[in-house]
């Protein structure tokens, strides 16, 4: 038998889901991306300008700080690691012009998660309000609170 996690174990009927953010997942999903994007943006690097290992270690360690980026952006802060990161991805365009582009493509992406999944999550939590409220006042519409 599989080891439950403790969300299993500490789950029982009727407990409200807990909503998730988003936001936070758009924003992941932007960062993950980018990471890949800097790992590529060093190997295209290493084999244009003669093999310099420096350029994959550049990209590596970018890359990594973006997939960290992606732990830490539930937190006020870490929401301007983020925009940091954004603006080395931009930087990255004094090695190969082309990511001035991606950079400032990857940062309306990067906006847009912001904006757009707040608004998300904000709506979200107001369907889950109204939910409760029509749930509370119309108990007997529910199939699993009733007893046989």
């Amino acid at each position: 038998m599989a080891k439950l996690t403790k969300a299993q174990r500490e789950w029982k009927p009727n407990t409200p889901k807990k909503l998730r953010s988003t936001k936070m997942m758009f924003a992941s999903v932007v960062l993950m991306l980018e990471a890949f994007v800097a790992m590529f943006l060093g190997l295209a690097l290493f084999g244009v300008n003669g093999k310099n290992p420096i350029y994959l270690i550049a990209a590596g360690v970018l890359a990594v700080l973006l997939i960290l980026a992606c732990a830490v952006v539930r937190k006020t802060w870490g929401i301007a690691v983020g925009w940091i990161l954004q603006l080395v991805l931009i930087a990255c365009g004094f090695w190969e012009y082309s990511m001035f582009i991606v950079g400032v493509l990857f940062s309306i992406a990067w906006w847009y998660a912001l904006t757009g999944g707040a608004k998300i999550d904000r709506e979200n939590v107001n369907r889950a309000k109204v939910q409760a409220k029509w749930d509370a006042e119309h108990p007997e519409e529910h199939p699993e609170s009733s007893t046989k």
